[in-house]
């Protein structure tokens, strides 16, 4: 199997979101934003203010509820966390490892943070 064809069938396993709907959940208070992408590309894009940064090597250690390296923010499988990448494509395999801890509601953003900037959503430097 290639790629293309393991992110058509991890994806088919939840619903992923838009920028405007995770922007809109996130400030409500009923998700929590993960950004995955490593530090150049963040030095080089900017922030999504509030987002939670956890290099990709890192997630399922501090994501699982039940982990002993687990950040505070880890506070349950009924946790909603978007998982953010560059472009959508790392972020929905880092979501399927997720679901694969228990997080049953974990997704990622299409298009990734490129999408939530073309959106014209808020970004910090």
């Amino acid at each position: 199997m290639g790629i293309d064809a393991l992110l058509e069938q991890v994806r088919a396993r939840y619903a992923r979101v838009e920028a405007r709907e995770v922007y809109d959940a996130t400030r409500a208070g009923d998700a929590l934003l993960v950004d995955i992408r490593y530090a150049a590309l963040r030095d080089r894009d900017g922030l999504i203010p509030g987002a939670l940064i956890v290099e990709r090597n890192e997630l399922e250690w501090r994501l699982d509820p039940q982990g002993s390296h687990r950040l505070p923010e880890a506070t349950g499988h009924d946790l909603r966390v978007v998982v953010i990448c560059n472009e959508g494509y790392a972020s929905s395999l880092a979501a399927a490892s997720l679901h694969q801890l228990g997080l049953h509601r974990a997704t990622d953003l299409v298009g990734g943070f490129q999408a939530w900037k073309a959106a014209g959503l808020p970004v910090t430097r």
